[in-house]
């Protein structure tokens, strides 16, 4: 059977897609690399537990048509990301608020705290050159040193004198008592976990798991009149141009006999000195109960580890400086002479994504296409 698209990757952006074209009358094949649907978003149920074994991933959006699109798939909790910040056991809400600043400084007023960020933020003059510089010009040093510094040392592997200013262009400062992350109408986690979603978006859709697309081009081109790919682009075209460069991460992922090892969901650690970055306990996602509302007697959580990236790591972050765009627009060049392919996603864009952002790419694509 020849389909009129090929779809490599069964992440979000393989599957909107395939949703998309299927519903237009397009006959699809999807296919992954992996053992399971999902991509990076993939979970798995542990001791009634949705574990995220690639991350956390929290849904937020400002976008209603792609929050009505990803309900369309799944039924979404109420859960709100309010992180907490481990410096060398003194905690910190994040991000930056009162509550942060009553507990670094002693303040309790939002005009003692803006005060003192604004005092701290003069040590930096003139145009801040790099990372440290600029993020002492937003915050002010101590909240630089406790709460950023190392953080951003073990996620970068570099010093943060060394890293360019606009990694952190600007550090939400709120002078109210808000834990919640993030700055979205719409947030949660689905119910029953994230590769459920992505399983319902693909009902009835053609996949094929555990194929290598690239060790088997010929024979899967061969089965479609059009490619839409997902994966690096800099690996579609065999690297020619040299690797394209990502950070990594890995993952330490511990079951353990107790029902409560952290209290929330996700607890960075700011330090230079602990090896992890962040533990993620992914109870708290779901409020430690299960689907039937029962409390659970384990956890799960996981110990996640920055690393660089090398050939036959897992891709997460592009690192996005001169050299990496450069690269990228080579690439790009490539690209537009495969008149049969469109490179799309995170991978297929070299290029930074949240997963409302990844859907909405993924809806304007196939619109496009239409």
């Amino acid at each position: 059977m020849t389909y009129d698209y090929l779809i490599v990757g069964a992440g979000l952006y393989g599957a909107v897609a395939a949703r998309e074209l299927k519903e237009a009358g397009r006959s699809v094949l999807v296919i992954d690399r992996r053992g399971n649907v999902g991509g990076n978003v993939y979970t798995e149920k542990i001791c009634g537990i949705n574990v995220h074994m690639y991350g956390a991933h929290i849904f937020h959006t400002n976008d209603k048509k792609v929050w009505e699109y990803v309900n369309r798939f799944a039924e979404f909790n109420r859960f709100t990301n309010s992180p907490v910040a481990n410096y060398k056991g003194e905690l910190y809400s994040l991000p930056f608020n009162m509550y942060t600043f009553n507990k670094m400084w002693g303040v309790t007023s939002p005009d003692e705290a803006e005060a003192k960020i604004d005092e701290q933020r003069r040590e930096i003059t003139g145009e801040p050159r790099n990372l440290e510089e600029q993020a002492i010009s937003l915050v002010g040093r101590d909240i630089y040193e406790k709460l950023i510094k190392g953080y951003t040392e073990k996620q970068w592997g570099r010093d943060c004198k060394e890293l360019p200013a606009f990694i952190i262009k600007r550090l939400p400062v709120r002078l109210t008592y808000d834990n919640n992350y993030f700055n979205a109408l719409y947030q949660g986690i689905p119910v029953g976990g994230y590769t459920r979603m992505v399983a319902n978006m693909l009902d009835g859709i053609d996949t094929e798991l555990n194929v290598d697309y690239l060790e088997h081009r010929d024979e899967y081109d061969a089965k479609a009149d059009k490619v839409i790919y997902t994966g690096a682009i800099d690996a579609f075209f065999g690297y020619r141009l040299g690797y394209l460069e990502y950070r990594s991460v890995r993952f330490e992922n511990e079951t353990l006999d107790i029902s409560n090892y952290q209290g929330n969901a996700a607890v960075n650690y700011t330090d230079r000195e602990t090896p992890w970055t962040r533990i993620i306990e992914h109870k708290w996602f779901e409020f430690g109960r299960d689907e039937d509302g029962n409390d659970i007697p384990q956890t799960v959580i996981s110990r996640e580890y920055s690393s660089e990236w090398k050939p036959g790591d897992e891709p997460y972050y592009p690192v996005n400086d001169e050299r990496n765009a450069k690269l990228y627009g080579k690439y790009l060049e490539l690209a537009a002479k495969e008149s049969k392919v469109i490179f799309g996603g995170r991978l297929g864009e070299y290029k930074y994504y949240d997963m409302d952002q990844v859907i909405a790419s993924a809806l304007k694509m196939t619109a496009d296409l239409r």
